[in-house]
């Protein structure tokens, strides 16, 4: 049995506003924007460039049985992988998207510009709530690893 991640929730204040940032300055693929069942709410599913797995957009939903919904803003950590770090930071730049320099980790933290090892090339940014997005290059597309 295979086990895939295919949508990940992100707490938003305002659908609206949170789906043009993400399809209109990130580029992310608008997949459904409906009802939610039973009529609770909105469904708004947008997916990246590439990616198997989307994002849906939460407003207003209810606590599941698992426990309450997180707050907007709460989320952070969410991480897209690209095979050229330089081009992404441009792209996101072009489409008004506020992001950091190239960083890279090292011994003392954090610094600015590319590491020296594989997969140690990444920029952050945040969403309109606060929703803090990682991209981290890789050396080379998922198909081929």
């Amino acid at each position: 049995m295979q086990w895939t991640l295919e949508v990940i929730g992100v707490p938003v204040t305002d659908l609206d506003r949170a789906k043009s940032f993400y399809k209109d300055q990130c580029g992310f693929r608008d997949e459904i924007d409906a009802p939610f069942f039973g009529g609770v709410g909105r469904f708004v599913q947008l997916t990246p460039p590439g990616s198997r797995c989307s994002v849906v957009l939460e407003s207003g939903l209810p606590d599941s049985p698992a426990g309450p919904r997180m707050a907007p803003g709460s989320l952070r950590g969410l991480q897209l992988c690209v095979t050229d770090i330089e081009a992404a930071r441009a792209e996101l730049l072009g489409r008004g998207v506020e992001v950091t320099p190239v960083m890279h980790m090292a011994v003392s933290g954090w610094s600015e510009g590319r590491g020296e090892e594989p997969w140690n090339a990444f920029l952050f940014f945040d969403d309109p709530d606060g929703n803090g997005w990682t991209i981290q290059e890789s050396p080379t597309p998922l198909t081929e690893r």
